[in-house]
């Protein structure tokens, strides 16, 4: 019985993490689609300049707690409530780092607006620090419901805001003005929502203990956020605004729909597997079934958006944005496997080894210097081509202690991954084939969707593939609890 209602849990929690993210991604794509008509690539790239440093500045004050609270088996108020304070003292203490450092910022990339955007974006620290806990607490007690209508009320408004502002002609301020609204009113929605709430209650002690546990993530988040956002400083630096917004736009499609399952992936199973880590047997077949049922759906989609880049970008960017389709296509390959990624990271961090975690992250990121390195030579495309490649080389080094850890082998994740992928690449080369027989940009782009789909459901039921029906299953469950 135990056994039953923690699967119902993970499916229930997993249902509306992917309602919520699906949500919210849906929402966000249909902004950013706006955005992009009325904002030109380099607007695009001077804030993707900026939201790189607040980025990186999140992980020092977001990172490494959140996970432990998560991970730990006997969170308490007291617990919750000290990374709550501490989280707001580093938030301070960050802000007045990038305060300072704004002119040097702008002064850097010889664009005088980066200055005032830099300490303007920089206030969201504070309301991060606080979501950062608030979804901790989610994860662990699976109040997911809560975290959806407080994720799609922020998205809701903050993208509303953006747009207004775009269409006044603030240019970049609309941006940032999306994600200073989105981070409040999220942080606010959560705290109407959930059950949780911070008490007057702190322990430094307490704080060293997850520490020493978390440090080792907040290295390994550090180190992979510098080396992912390395590319953006290259480009805004080394060729021009207008080349990273590009590169932004192409990535933020296939990242629309990793993002959505991987962060799915990430805050169901983790807690799932925590529970279970002296389970070793029980947390390899929950792996087995995450992956072969995130890669059930991501590869096609991925696969798919590969097929059809040329006629999306045209039909929701504009001709404008015409030079982003070859990094669309190759960040498409580059995230094909991030599934795989996340679910060998999250086994390794809730077998409680993140001193593993750590040293994967710097074997991963030397590897992927060194193609940062060749690639720089010899233009962006290039560069992010090798990037996929360097990203492909990372499945197996993420893989390989779980063949110890769980038993569970890199050939072993191959094969469940092997139908998914099969079907995918069978279904991309039709949706090819019939975006070259058409014309019309909207009707060649809707006819290769829909020819998409029906070939790929088409060919889950000729060779019986187990992921299909087991997403059919539940699909059915849900409606009957309904």
């Amino acid at each position: 019985m135990a056994e039953n209602s923690m699967k119902d849990k993970v499916v229930n929690g997993l249902f509306w993490k992917l309602l919520e993210n699906g949500g919210a991604q849906g929402i966000q794509f249909i902004v950013a689609v706006i955005l992009a008509r009325l904002l030109t690539p380099e607007e695009y790239g001077t804030v993707g300049i900026i939201t790189i440093f607040i980025i990186i500045a999140n992980v020092i004050v977001q990172n490494g707690f959140s996970t432990a609270l998560v991970q730990k088996q006997k969170a308490d108020e007291r617990d919750f409530s000290s990374v709550f304070y501490f989280g707001l003292a580093a938030s301070a203490v960050m802000y007045g780092v990038l305060y300072v450092s704004a002119p040097y910022i702008a002064e850097f990339y010889d664009d005088p607006i980066l200055c005032p955007l830099v300490r303007a974006l920089a206030v969201v620290l504070f309301p991060g620090s606080v979501i950062s806990v608030q979804t901790a607490y989610v994860s662990r007690k699976m109040e997911f419901k809560g975290l959806f209508k407080a994720t799609m009320m922020a998205v809701v408004l903050s993208g509303s805001v953006s747009i207004w502002m775009a269409y006044e002609g603030m240019g970049v301020w609309a941006m940032a003005g999306q994600q200073i609204v989105y981070y409040f009113a999220l942080m606010t929605g959560l705290f109407l929502d959930i059950s949780w709430k911070p008490r007057l209650l702190f322990s430094l002690h307490r704080i060293k203990i997850m520490f020493e546990f978390g440090w080792k993530l907040l290295c390994a988040a550090m180190i992979d956020t510098l080396f992912s956002n390395l590319y953006g400083l290259i480009m805004g630096k080394i060729y021009n605004q207008r080349i990273l917004g590009g590169y932004n736009r192409g990535e933020q499609f296939p990242k629309i729909i990793v993002t959505n399952l991987g962060a799915a992936i990430q805050s169901v199973l983790l807690p799932a597997f925590a529970t279970k880590q002296d389970d070793v047997g029980q947390v390899k077949n929950m792996a087995r079934k995450a992956i072969q049922v995130s890669s059930y759906t991501v590869l096609p989609m991925l696969i798919g958006m590969m097929a059809v880049a040329d006629s999306l970008v045209l039909a929701l960017l504009g001709e404008k944005w015409m030079f982003s389709v070859p990094f669309l296509r190759i960040m498409c390959v580059a995230y094909c496997f991030y599934p795989i990624h996340i679910t060998n990271l999250q086994a390794i961090n809730a077998m409680g080894r993140s001193d593993i975690f750590l040293k994967l992250e710097v074997i991963k990121k030397a590897v992927g210097i060194a193609g940062l390195l060749i690639g720089v030579q010899f233009g962006a495309v290039i560069m992010v081509s090798i990037k996929a490649f360097v990203d492909f080389v990372c499945i197996f080094i993420n893989a390989w202690p779980n063949k110890k850890i769980l038993g569970y082998s890199i050939g072993q994740q191959w094969k469940d991954m092997s139908p998914a992928l099969f079907l995918s690449v069978i279904m991309g080369a039709a949706v090819y084939a019939v975006g070259m027989m058409i014309h019309g940009v909207w009707l060649r782009l809707v006819l290769q969707i829909l020819a998409g789909m029906a070939v790929y459901v088409a060919l889950s039921v000729v060779f019986h593939v187990e992921s299909f029906y087991y997403l059919a299953d539940i699909i059915k469950k849900r409606r009957k609890e309904e």
